[in-house]
């Protein structure tokens, strides 16, 4: 427990170290429309400093580590309109392919005739794809939203071994600078995007695979999916603490997107989750209600260019496997029936509102509750015990007195929000507390850099 704990500090002094700089964050992968990706085995990291063999896809020659295995496999970032073109090939010991949910027009070259689509063959004895492994799939990116690819051979073994990963198409128009929208409609803008993709393992499977591997028996074989009884669960192919360090952290390079999201009062904030799994995972986010706007890559809307007028709000996204999800999260303060930036003699600050939405043009502040202390008196240090996230004050980028050795987790007074699975069995790690598919958002103060 006291080594799971001191992870979460590390995790976090890491990702905040490293996260200087940036207008705005957007979801970490590699950009199109063409790709060069192959199947490979190697070992991820769980929470509970375990390691895992899984199957995963790798960039040959682009991301933070090309030709590493991903897992899950590199984020696919197009354009609506785009001709997508993938080449696949396989270095593993069974043949694979694949399938591209939500996408039409799909067509494959090269390979075998699998059941689904293509597959890539076999590799020779040596480990390298003979020619005709290599399976070439293509398609037109004809609508914006997130979506999922993954295995389509034994994809109740293939998916679980990892081979699962994110597409995101932007809509036409998309300027990063000037136009964030996740579908081209003004309801779907955002100020910082994040990818939740949210998995699961079963360490019996991956543990019989790697024997089978290593004795060169089919991998398949004495894996029996009907008795599919996971123990670690992953958000972006982390399992807690490790969701925690920021991307690309160098002792990670099988799992290098991290998964802690970061924000300031009144911006929007929106989530791609993504089932990736076999189970149906709650995603609960603390702080707020978030507001669903499109399933599957399709707008909730009434009719074409009416927007996300059908978007569903609740405070826990259930998450279907196979299925994608896109949802705004925002946070202002407002009800809380207090100043989140202190009194007046604290922190010296006003509230203007010249647009007349109630909050200040800058610091969104509730401008209702401008100047309002907190409507309790704290105990006493001597009474209180120190999470590593408190800054020794209630309010946002205020910090107080600490004793020696406290604090230290929250270098710019932010809020802190958990955000879980709601299964309580899926946020351990192999039934170990805290861990699994659990992360934090921040909320950042007002001039701290996002990237």
């Amino acid at each position: 427990m006291i080594k799971t704990l001191l992870r979460f500090g590390h995790a976090l002094v890491a990702a905040l170290a490293l996260g200087a700089g940036g207008a705005g964050a957007m979801v970490d992968g590699i950009t199109g429309p063409t790709f060069n990706l192959t199947a490979k085995a190697d070992y991820v990291t769980a929470g509970d400093g375990g390691s895992l063999l899984a199957w995963g896809y790798a960039a040959d020659d682009r991301g933070p580590f090309p030709g590493v295995m991903q897992y899950p496999g590199p984020t696919l970032i197009v354009n609506e309109g785009d001709t997508v073109t993938i080449h696949l090939r396989n270095t593993l010991p069974m043949p694979v392919s694949i399938v591209f949910p939500g996408q039409s027009g799909v067509s494959a070259a090269g390979g075998s005739a699998g059941q689904l689509t293509q597959e890539a063959l076999v590799a020779d004895d040596a480990g390298t794809p003979v020619d005709e492994s290599v399976v070439t799939y293509t398609f037109t990116a004809s609508e914006p939203g997130t979506y999922q690819y993954h295995s389509g051979t034994r994809s109740d073994l293939q998916v679980e071994m990892g081979l699962v990963g994110a597409i995101i198409v932007r809509p036409a128009g998309f300027n990063e600078a000037t136009s964030r929208t996740a579908y081209g409609h003004a309801g779907s803008a955002y100020d910082h995007e994040y990818l939740f993709l949210l998995t699961e393992m079963d360490a019996r499977v991956h543990d019989q695979v790697a024997f089978n591997m290593l004795t060169g028996q089919p991998p398949s074989t004495g894996v029996d999916s009907s008795k599919f009884f996971p123990v670690y669960w992953f958000i972006n192919g982390r399992a807690a603490p490790d969701t925690m360090f920021a991307d690309h952290a160098p002792w990670l390079q099988t799992q290098p997107y991290g998964a802690m999201p970061r924000m300031h009062p009144g911006e929007r904030l929106l989530m791609r989750v993504i089932g990736g799994g076999r189970d149906l995972h709650p995603f609960h986010h603390h702080g707020n209600n978030t507001w669903t706007i499109a399933r599957d890559g399709r707008l909730l809307e009434s009719a074409a260019g009416a927007g996300p007028d059908l978007a569903v709000s609740d405070f826990t996204l259930k998450v279907v496997p196979g299925s994608t999800y896109d949802a705004i999260f925002e946070w202002t303060g407002k009800g809380l029936g207090w100043d989140i930036y202190g009194t007046v003699a604290l922190n010296p600050h006003s509230c203007t509102d010249g647009n007349g939405d109630g909050f200040d043009d800058t610091t969104k502040e509730y401008c209702a509750d401008h100047n309002k202390p907190l409507p309790v008196i704290l105990p006493n240090q001597q009474d209180l015990t120190f999470g590593g996230h408190w800054s020794g004050s209630p309010y946002l980028g205020v910090f107080g007195a600490l004793p020696p050795g406290q604090g230290g987790l929250n270098p710019n007074a932010g809020y802190f929000h958990m955000w879980h699975s709601h299964a309580e069995k899926e946020i351990a790690n192999n039934d170990i507390f805290p861990g699994g598919m659990m992360t934090m958002v921040i909320i950042e103060p007002p001039g701290v850099p996002i990237p």
